[in-house]
């Protein structure tokens, strides 16, 4: 591969994901405001800001693909952002106990020679046990899940926590969805595997 693979974002888990394919790449932080815009639909707000992030590092890595990506959990209308505190998460959780949450992943690859961005929207359904305050608890004590959006590890224990997972790449679920990514990739010339 003669250019360079940056993943615009510090997340732990998508640089855990992204390593699993074997390619070298490197970190940058986006440093960008996540806020959804007034009336943007929970879709249209991942996938403006997957772009965005890679955007915004694309200034410090010239003739390199940037990875962006970004997740919305919603249900009901409502997005569900990461709870940041043990009440918070809490609270998430019992409001989604019983309901189906809409975890939709944008992901953006970006040439940073030709300016061009390919984004890409990946929807994963998650259907939520009725869960009661000592679950919740006992699961929250257990995994503090403050920095997930809807307060649940689907790859630790907050599977326990759900009864049922509908999409199309496990890993869009944890935030980068590799099966998307490695198509984008391929399209660029990246081999993979």
């Amino acid at each position: 591969m003669s250019k360079k693979l940056v993943l615009a974002s510090t997340s732990p888990y998508r640089r855990e994901l992204l390593s699993r394919l074997g390619i070298p790449f490197a970190i940058a932080n986006p440093y960008t405001d996540e806020s959804p815009l007034p009336g943007e639909a929970p879709t249209a707000t991942a996938l403006r800001l997957a772009e965005a992030k890679a955007r915004a590092v694309a200034a410090q890595h010239p003739d390199a693909l940037i990875i962006g990506s970004d997740q919305v959990a919603e249900a009901d209308g409502r997005i569900y952002g990461k709870p940041g505190s043990h009440e918070r998460a809490a609270a998430q959780l019992r409001e989604l106990s019983g309901k189906t949450v809409n975890f939709f992943t944008g992901l953006c690859l970006l040439d940073t020679d030709t300016g061009r961005a390919e984004v890409r929207g990946v929807s994963t359904l998650v259907g939520f046990r009725n869960l009661d305050d000592a679950e919740i608890e006992s699961y929250l004590v257990r995994e503090p899940a403050y920095d997930c959006a809807g307060s649940a590890k689907s790859e630790g224990l907050g599977i326990a926590l759900l009864s049922r997972i509908e999409g199309s790449d496990p890993n869009a679920l944890v935030g980068l969805p590799l099966i998307a990514l490695c198509d984008l990739l391929r399209r660029h010339g990246v081999r993979v595997p």
